[in-house]
């Protein structure tokens, strides 16, 4: 629990990026060795870099509802590990929040998902996030999300829950009604 403790004050003091910041580093991420869900995100937004608290905002109030949990059950870490594709806020762009910054994955992610253990399922939210867990799977997110069967019960290829993707859900509302549904049965048996 040592190693662990200096990886993560490490990661929290993480600067590789900062010059392309436009709000300076303040990277968020959570994780317990004991995790046994996976949530493999993009990056942090404005309102998450503000507070310091992954998905503290209307994308994780929708996934915390796709999961069927509570907040309580959502940030206790020794059941959810949490660590986007970036850990800091990118800034935003003309249609949305940046990409996540390409330095963060290659310096951090093999180390922190080597200490989980446990985990049990893997969600794996947004593009950026498929093309690192699933590449090759398809030519878009939706190609991707409609080919879940293959990864699962390990693996769950979601799109973003962000409300700037209300448009997608409502030209695909195969989602709510076939994954959805699956997801919550599924977040519920590996957390029992």
């Amino acid at each position: 629990m040592a190693a662990l403790s200096s990886l993560l004050a490490d990661v929290r003091a993480c600067a590789i990026c900062a010059e392309h910041l436009p709000h300076g580093p303040r990277p968020v991420l959570q994780l317990h060795p004991s995790g046994r869900i996976l949530i493999a995100a993009q990056a942090p937004g404005r309102r998450v870099h503000d507070t310091g608290i992954p998905f503290n905002d209307p994308s994780g109030d929708r996934l915390r509802s796709w999961m069927g949990i509570s907040r309580e059950v959502f940030y206790d870490a020794r059941r959810l590990a949490i660590v986007p594709m970036g850990f800091c806020f990118p800034g935003t762009g003309k249609s949305g929040d940046l990409p996540p910054r390409p330095e963060c994955a290659p310096a951090w992610r093999a180390p922190l998902l080597a200490r989980l253990r446990h985990l049990r399922l893997t969600l794996v939210i947004g593009q950026y996030a498929q093309a690192w867990h699933l590449p090759n799977e398809g030519a878009s997110l939706t190609e991707v999300v409609q080919g879940w069967r293959r990864h699962w019960p390990a693996m769950l290829p979601l799109p973003h829950p962000s409300p700037r993707n209300n448009l997608w859900f409502k030209r695909n509302p195969w989602f709510e009604t076939e994954i959805v549904p699956m997801l919550r049965e599924r977040v519920a048996e590996v957390l029992a």
